[in-house]
Order: structure tokens, then sequence, then C-alpha cells
């Protein structure tokens, strides 16, 4: 006899999306398949607001100035964030950092927060990103994801579940509110820094949940200049509907209309660089490929392919900077 997850998980090895791209006209595919995900992740439920900017501090950190500052996404809800400027660089490229299912966004600077982390390296898996983003001569952006961090998490870890299951009751994703924020963020970037930072390369990373943010926003968002995904990227019935996973990665019905290799189709363009572990045992390598190979037919359509790449590490649920970094640069021109 069969459980009930067991049955659910065949029902979604049969599920074919309905709506993925198997060629012919990309932009009026894009146009449609934006307008659909943005009504899954619950887009339509979100409304702008004045971003009530403010400056919390700037000090001196290693190698860079530190601007804190937060802002407000939603109405009664605001954003804690750091940029770093990197010295001895003008107009720099910026590189905004999207910490994964971890502590938070503290973790991307390679700072402690909480006592049990004192023992933990903050640079083991590359996770340092914003710090790895100005020895690189970027400019980084940090920001608090929903229920990490400063923003509902505590010592043990991200608390999603409860702030997860509430926003389905209204027809809203926790993902679909972090791609909201990180949009937000991009017009503060716009607003208040235009005179620090180069808005013409705009990059954006994350691994894991990190990783799963960047993938969701950079195929809606039409700013990016870059898109760099880490362990986030694998077919849903071979990942998330395959196996536990955190309440913030689903999105009701999306399998019924997509795979994760059409957000790369949606995001073409944009540079794209898709990181995985040989041995990532939440997202497996193999249908990770599936999905590369699947997006980057939008890529091939375009005339582009050079600009959709696959960086595979040999290990397993971890970000690979010294793989994925030259890319950045060759994309970027930085």
């Amino acid at each position: 006899m069969k459980t009930a997850v067991e049955y659910i998980r065949e029902l979604i090895q049969q599920t074919r999306p309905s709506m993925s791209y198997g060629g012919g006209d990309l932009a009026s595919w894009q146009k449609e398949a934006r307008e659909k995900l943005a009504e899954l992740l619950g887009l339509d439920k979100f409304q702008k607001c004045e971003p009530e900017f403010e400056t919390e501090y700037v000090d001196r950190t290693d190698g860079a100035t530190e601007i804190r500052f937060t802002f407000q996404s939603e109405k009664g809800y605001r954003v804690p964030c750091h940029l770093l400027l990197p010295d001895g660089v003008d107009n720099p490229p910026v590189m905004i950092a999207l910490q994964g299912h971890t502590k938070g966004m503290h973790v991307s600077l390679n700072r402690k927060r909480y006592p049990n982390e004192e023992n933990q390296p903050a640079d083991d898996g590359d996770r340092d990103f914003a710090i790895r983003a100005i020895k690189e001569g970027f400019a980084a952006v940090t920001l608090e994801q929903r229920n990490f961090g400063e923003c509902g998490g505590d010592a043990n870890g991200p608390r999603c579940y409860e702030e997860s299951m509430t926003a389905l009751l209204i027809g809203r994703t926790t993902i679909g509110e972090r791609v909201w924020d990180v949009m937000r963020l991009i017009d503060v970037l716009e607003t208040e820094f235009a005179d620090k930072i180069d808005l013409n390369c705009i990059c954006l990373m994350g691994n894991s949940g990190g990783g799963t943010a960047t993938a969701y926003t950079a195929a809606l968002e039409r700013r990016l200049k870059l898109a760099m995904p880490g362990c986030a990227v694998s077919a849903f019935k071979d990942s998330i509907g395959a196996m536990g996973h955190c309440s913030c990665n689903f999105v009701p019905k999306i399998a019924e209309f997509f795979d994760m290799g059409d957000l790369i189709c949606m995001a073409a363009p944009t540079a794209y660089i898709q990181v995985n572990g040989e041995v990532d045992p939440i997202f497996p390598i193999e249908p990770a490929k599936e999905m590369f190979a699947q997006g980057k037919k939008a890529y091939e359509a375009l005339g582009i392919p050079e600009k959709a790449v696959h960086v595979i590490g040999g290990e397993g649920h971890r970000f690979y900077s010294d793989l994925s970094w030259p890319y950045v640069h060759r994309f970027t021109g930085r």
C-alpha cells in the first residue's frame, strides 16, 4: 500500500508542464510565460509604495566602505541591507548577494550573529558572497530575505513554515515576496546610489535558497546584467517534488506550467551562470544538466549560446566561487 507522499510523488513524475518553451517565437513565449509566472508567484497581490529609505550608518570595513540601510518594500514591511563599496574602484559593477537557507545575510559578510556560529568558518562552502565580490572589484549588496536572520530567523536558522503557509492562504508565496524585495531593492539602488555604482551592470547571485530567489527573479526582472543561481536549479520532479524541502520553495501549480529550465528561458538574454555540485543530494546533477540544456534553447534562439554557461563543482551542496567568478568577469567585461 502506498503512502500519500509516495502517491503524490508518482503523480509529479507523470506531470508535463503545459507552457514549456519548445522553440519558435521566443519573444511571444517570454511575454506570456512571465505573465503566468508572476501570477503563480502572487505578484498581483503586491503594491509599490514609497521606499522611505533610511541610512543607519556608514562605516569602514576591510577594503570597502559599508553603508547599512533599510527601505520599505511593501507598506509596513522594511528590508535591511548592506552596501559595500570597494576601495579604489570608480563606478563599480554591483553584485546583489542572496544568502542561502542559512541564518541570515551576515554569513555573506563573513560575520557572526549568534553564539552557535563562533566555531563555523563563514567562508566554508564559499558562502561569504559579499566579501568575494569586493575582492573581485564589485560593489556588494546583501539583502535579508524574508524569514531569515533579522527578518524572522533565529539562532537555529530560517523560520519559513508559518509565514509561507499563511501567505498561501491569501494567494501569495514566499518566493514571490523575496523576488519582490529584490526588485524594490533595484529601485532603491537606482534612486539612492546612482552616483556610487554602475546601474548598467547590476548582477544577482545566491546559493540554495538564495539561488532559488535568483532564478525566479532573473526570469522576471529585466534590469539584471547577469544572474548566477547556485545549487538551486534542477527538475521539480527530481528535487523540490522528490524529497523534503523547506516550505519556502513551493509555488502552487507551477509544475503544471513550467520546469526550472523555463525560468532560464525567461531570463534570456541576461547572462546566466548556473552553478551546481556534482554530488548535491537535493538538487541532483543529471536533471540539473537537463534543465540547463532546456534553458539554453532560448539563448540559442537569440544567437547568443555563449551567454549561458553551466558550472559544475566536484562536491555537494555549496557554492564554487573560483569556478564561477571568471565567467562573471567575462560576461560583464569588468
